[in-house]
């Protein structure tokens, strides 16, 4: 995704065997930036990091930057899918709503840091549907369909990284980079 955002710019992406970074953030940026700066400072080149999540409004925000970690450190996406829809119950269907979000930071070696935010709405269904995708994509709706249910292509014109993605295409465009 990052790659075929960025080619148009002339910025070859390359990914690195990094050290992990704990994620201490509280919000979806300040993990971002935490795993950008990392990775900038290891590699000495710009380096784009995300943080991504899911935020359900019936639950004050929650999973948010705790996504990951919602059902234990070491959970499935079927248990995690599991403890969200057990936490749901008795929620009716108009009020799941819900969004995944992504923070994309892209860092820079003179220190200077680029942050945009995407945002995808949506509900919580009351059952996972579909094949595709990963986390919580088979009971995030979008329209009549969960993200598993949808084909790359149209995951990618409506997701929550996508949009990032874009943006951060855009101020890297107005910042003169990979001209």
């Amino acid at each position: 995704e990052l790659q075929r955002i960025l080619e148009p710019l002339n910025i070859h992406v390359v990914s690195a065997d990094l050290p992990e970074v704990e994620e201490t953030g509280t919000t979806f940026e300040e993990n971002a930036a935490l795993k950008a700066r990392s990775a900038c400072v290891a590699t000495g080149l710009p380096s784009v990091a995300d943080d991504s999540g899911l935020e359900v409004d019936a639950l004050g925000g929650a999973p948010g930057v705790y996504s990951a970690r919602y059902a234990g450190e070491n959970a499935t996406d079927r248990e995690r899918i599991e403890k969200l829809l057990g936490e749901l119950l008795s929620v009716q269907a108009k009020d799941r709503t819900a969004r995944f979000v992504s923070a994309v930071c892209c860092a820079f070696p003179d220190g200077s840091e680029l942050m945009v935010r995407g945002t995808c709405e949506g509900m919580i269904a009351h059952e996972p549907r579909g094949e595709d995708g990963f986390g919580y994509d088979p009971v995030f709706l979008v329209g009549d369909k969960t993200f598993a249910e949808l084909t790359g292509a149209e995951k990618d014109a409506v997701s929550h990284r996508g949009v990032a993605l874009r943006k951060l295409a855009e101020e890297l465009r107005k910042r003169g980079e990979g001209q």
